[in-house]
């Protein structure tokens, strides 16, 4: 499901028990300085990642000072994030002259301890000459297991201008272990310039045609099933923020659409991408 850009008025974009991600929840929040922002979502863990600006975070009276801190925008500087237990009281003010935040969050039922995240685990995969080259900066990631119950939570940038991401095509949407777990999906999309755009492809089935999606800067996706590859065009960079919500168990299994699945071999780096989502 493709949700266009639009001024969401700090309500969340994907709502707890949304339709087609049951297992996500995704908000943007923007404030101008000295501006505060609460929330507690039940049900669900979360996490804050500012997009730009920097924010003071208090999790139900523990505090993260200054989080963030990126200019511009997602280029203009490293990730940082507050995980949120279940159901806490959530309170960011602003402390720079504006910021947006993503606040990115998964179903679960246990309630953890909250803590911060101020430096991203880095992943590179792929080859200019295989159009896939790839930057995957994790936030809540591999060395977060054990602190987090359900939640994935990364940022994709492009490496070069043009090309593909997910690549071989995967999904996640069928609780079938060891060969694929069910994990809801949601993205937003930024581009440089932002009057880029890319494609977000969806194949449902398996030597089917499926759809294709025009994003643009702003662009939110919605994956509940089905292969889903995404290209730029040439002359742009792509960034996506992605969540990631595991039914059954944190660790993401995808699996590889058989007539691509032979190109793991060919992309450098690409198991070790794969072996980053757990």
């Amino acid at each position: 499901m493709h949700i266009a850009p639009y001024d969401n008025r700090n309500e969340p974009i994907v709502a707890a028990g949304n339709a087609t991600v049951p297992l996500n929840y995704f908000n943007i929040v923007k404030l101008r300085a000295g501006e505060a922002f609460e929330y507690r979502v039940p049900g669900f863990e979360t996490c804050i990642v500012p997009a730009t600006g920097t924010v003071d975070v208090a999790v139900e009276g523990v505090a993260f000072g200054a989080l963030g801190g990126r200019g511009v925008d997602v280029w203009d500087g490293e990730p940082q994030g507050v995980y949120v237990p279940v159901g806490a009281m959530a309170r960011m003010v602003c402390t720079s002259y504006t910021a947006e935040i993503f606040v990115a969050g998964a179903a679960y039922d246990t309630v953890l301890e909250p803590f911060d995240v101020r430096e991203a685990d880095l992943v590179q995969y792929g080859s200019d000459e295989t159009k896939t080259h790839r930057k995957i900066k994790h936030i809540l990631g591999q060395k977060q297991a054990g602190r987090v119950g359900r939640l994935l939570v990364s940022e994709l940038y492009t490496v070069g201008a043009g090309g593909w991401s997910g690549f071989p095509s995967h999904k996640h949407d069928t609780d079938r272990l060891p060969d694929e777990t069910r994990h809801d999906e949601t993205y937003n999309f930024r581009f440089r310039p932002n009057w880029g755009s890319g494609m977000q492809m969806l194949q449902r089935e398996e030597g089917q045609p499926g759809d294709a999606y025009h994003v643009v800067d702003g662009s939110t996706f919605c994956i509940d099933r089905g292969y889903h590859p995404c290209a730029v065009l040439p002359g742009y960079e792509m960034y996506y923020f992605t969540i990631l919500g595991g039914l059954s168990q944190r660790p993401l299994v995808q699996y590889f659409q058989p007539t691509h699945a032979y190109q793991i071999e060919t992309i450098p780096g690409i198991k070790d991408m794969i072996a980053k989502f757990k």
